[in-house]
Order: structure tokens, then C-alpha cells, then sequence
């Protein structure tokens, strides 16, 4: 619903068509003359006309357009074939620990475990554009994330109903989608937050980016600390959203610009619509393919793709020059899916990446991966149970 005013009437335009309100000013009072209570009627009638005209005219425009989006990626979807294999985790092979005694031996590797692995799924990553990680976060987590979510999604619903103008700061998609989201998260508890969901977001984030977190060693190899924090959403498709086209989130870029987490917060079937990536696809070939309509259906008809089928917990960290899209979501068969969603950008790459991220604006440029870590430790030790609160909780409109 959109309110507007024009010639001095309320207008509020909305699914059901455009209704006119005149405030008390225009109304006609026992005193009124008719003609002024006529001139009055003229002018709301002229008022809905215009307005529905505007309305009719940009709500067909947008309905024409997604139309064209369905048909097309239900092209990609033949093109792309029904036999697609599930993304499984790489069996990463620990290498060998250089211990650097002798002469000539070189020097010796003082990286833990993690950091060994790390470098190694860096390796996977560079090749095929898409890590799947089981297992980042456990299940009673996962559900506690998932409600807090959801529920979030039900105040955002709340706040831009009452004010379309601050859909941008909850959503980064806007949500006028089919059942489609990407819902802004705010690192702080808002004041409609009860007292169970007060640290859900840092808790969440302690056991992923904090000190033995378990994606801060893959992120500290790819963005290093000075990886700026670009996007913190969670992505919602409920059953009858429809299918992606096939796209890159950006841009080709000569490095890779930003690495994004998708973290299934329930296990995710095929009728809830996973994301299919095509491995490989992030390279400047590849995006020449893709931009060019004589090899584009050749490209897709020949892609190695995979399905992400993750179990609540797992988790997809992707190049986002890969290509990718999201299925649709069943009417029938499939359910909410719910998909934990945070990137950082990697301080190789500067200026526009032409993708301002899913990211609430008080955010935008705030912080890197080393300000996060600093946050979680103050959490973890104790000494600091709010450790975003500097931050705020993103609104710049709200």
C-alpha cells in the first residue's frame, strides 16, 4: 500500500485499486454551497484518475516484467536439464606439515589445522566458484536463528505497510517479489525484541566469525581482517515463489570481488527451491558466454551444475561472479525456506562492484571481518553482552 497526496487529497493506492480521501478542508460542511462541494467532486475525480493511470501503468509494467523473467527461466531450467547432481563437500586431503629443520629444508609451517584447511578449500573455490562446509552451525542454533528470523520478517511486514518509503532498509530485495525476500538483519535487538532473542545474532555470530568460529579461518584466507563486512541478510522463499534466471550477483571483476555465506537454517529439499551454481563460471570466458546471446543457451545446456540439498547447519561460501539461481519454491510440496546470509569483499578490489549488497545502510562501509572478531571477543570474554551496539541497528529512515 502506497499513500500519496495530490491536489490536496489523501491517495492511497493499494492490490485492491486507488481511493481517495479528502481532508476535512475539502469535505463539505452544512455551510457549503454546492458549487464548492461540485468543484470539490471534480477534483477528486480528476485526482483517482490520475492516479490510477500512474498506478495501473507501473504495476502492469512490473507484472509484464516478472512474466518475462518466469518465461525465461523456465527456458534455463529445460536448458540446464533435470538430472543435476547434489553440491557435496570436497574431501580435502591434509597436506603434509613442513617442519623446517635442516639445511635447505625452507621454512617451517606454523599454521593450525584450521588455517591449513582453509588454504586448501581456498584451492577449491578458485576452481569451481562453490564450497559446500557441513556443519557450521549446530541444530539447536540453527532453530533459535530460524524463529528470530521469521519473526523479523513479521516486523519489517509491520513497519514498511505503515511506511513504504523505508522498504530499503529492511529489504534488499524489494518486496514486491512472489514470495521472495532477502530481509535486512540488524546486528543489535530492536525494542520489539524480547529477552530470549537479545543475543541471538551475537551468539549466532560468535559460533561462525568468532575466535574459533567456523568459517573465520576460510574468511580471514580469502578477505584477510581488512574484509569489509558487505552483506547481512537472511533470504526467504516460501512455497509459490517462482524461479530464478541464471545471474552472477555482480559484475565481472579481475579478482574475486565478495564471498558469500548461504547457511541453511532447516534442511532444504528439492521442492523448497535450492540454488543451483555453475562450477566454473566465475571466469572472464565464462561471463563472455554468458553476456553474449549466440553462445548464452550453449553455455547453459553444457554447465556442470549442482544442487545445494543442504542440511540445517551446512553452509555454500561462493564467488559472487558464479553463476547461480534460486528454484522455485512448490505451492504445494515445499515449505519456508530460511537461509542465513552474510558476505565480506575482498580488499584487492576497490571502487563500485557495481552491487551495493543486502545490507541495512548504517552499515554500509562500518566494518571489516577484524572489527567483527574485535566485537566477538569482547562478547565471548564476558565483558560486553551488547559488543554491536556501537554499531547500531543499521535503520538510517526507520
Amino acid at each position: 500500500m502506497v499513500a500519496r497526496r495530490l491536489s490536496g487529497l489523501v491517495l492511497i493506492c493499494c492490490a485492491s485499486g486507488v481511493h481517495a480521501f479528502a481532508p476535512f478542508a475539502l469535505r463539505r460542511s452544512p455551510h457549503s454551497t454546492t458549487g464548492t462541494a461540485e468543484a470539490a467532486g471534480a477534483v477528486v475525480a480528476a485526482a483517482l484518475r490520475m492516479a490510477a493511470a500512474e498506478y495501473s501503468a507501473s504495476d502492469l509494467l512490473y507484472q509484464d516484467q516478472q512474466e518475462a523473467r518466469a518465461r525465461r527461466a523456465a527456458v534455463e531450467q529445460q536448458l540446464l536439464g533435470d538430472k543435476i547432481q547434489a553440491l557435496r563437500a570436497p574431501k580435502i586431503k591434509k597436506a603434509p606439515v613442513k617442519r623446517g629443520s635442516g639445511f635447505g629444508a625452507g621454512k617451517a609451517d606454523n599454521r593450525t589445522p584450521a588455517q591449513r584447511l582453509a588454504a586448501e578449500q581456498h584451492k577449491v573455490i578458485d576452481e569451481d566458484g562453490v564450497l559446500r562446509i557441513d556443519n557450521t552451525l549446530d541444530g539447536a542454533a540453527c532453530d533459535v536463528l530460524r524463529a528470530y528470523v521469521l519473526r523479523q520478517q513479521e516486523l519489517a511486514d509491520v513497519e514498511t505497510s505503515n511506511n513504504a518509503d523505508v522498504s530499503t532498509e529492511y529489504y534488499g530485495v524489494e518486496n514486491r517479489r512472489k514470495k521472495r525476500c532477502d530481509l535486512l538483519l540488524g546486528l543489535v535487538p530492536d525494542e520489539n525484541c524480547d529477552e530470549d532473542g537479545r543475543q541471538v545474532i551475537s551468539n549466532t555470530l560468535q559460533k561462525l566469525l568468532g575466535k574459533d568460529g567456523t568459517l573465520r579461518p576460510i574468511y580471514e584466507e580469502l578477505v584477510t581482517n581488512e574484509g569489509e563486512f558487505y552483506e547481512f541478510a537472511a533470504v526467504i522463499t516460501d512455497p509459490g515463489s517462482d524461479r530464478q534466471q541464471v545471474h552472477p550477483d555482480l559484475p565481472y571483476r579481475k579478482e574475486a570481488p565478495l564471498y558469500v555465506i548461504f547457511l541453511a537454517l532447516q534442511d532444504i529439499t528439492k521442492e523448497m527451491g535450492p540454488t543451483t551454481f555453475l562450477l566454473g563460471t566465475q571466469s572472464y570466458e565464462e561471463q563472455v558466454k554468458f553476456e553474449d546471446y549466440s553462445q548464452k543457451d550453449d553455455q547453459l545446456s553444457n554447465a556442470n551444475s549442482r544442487l545445494a540439498l543442504l542440511k540445517k547447519g551446512d553452509a555454500v561460501l561462493f564467488d559472487a561472479r558464479v553463476l547461480h539461481c534460486g528454484n522455485a519454491n512448490d505451492e504445494e510440496l515445499g515449505a519456508t525456506r530460511a537461509m542465513f546470509n552474510f558476505s565480506f569483499r575482498s580488499p584487492k578490489e576497490v571502487g563500485s562492484l557495481g552491487y551495493c549488497g543486502s545490507i541495512r545502510p548504517g552499515y554500509v562501509g562500518r566494518l571489516s571481518l577484524g572489527d567483527i572478531g574485535e566485537a566477538l571477543e569482547q562478547f565471548q570474554s564476558g565483558s560486553n553482552d551488547e559488543p554491536f551496539a556501537r554499531y547500531g541497528n543499521g535503520l538510517v529512515r526507520a
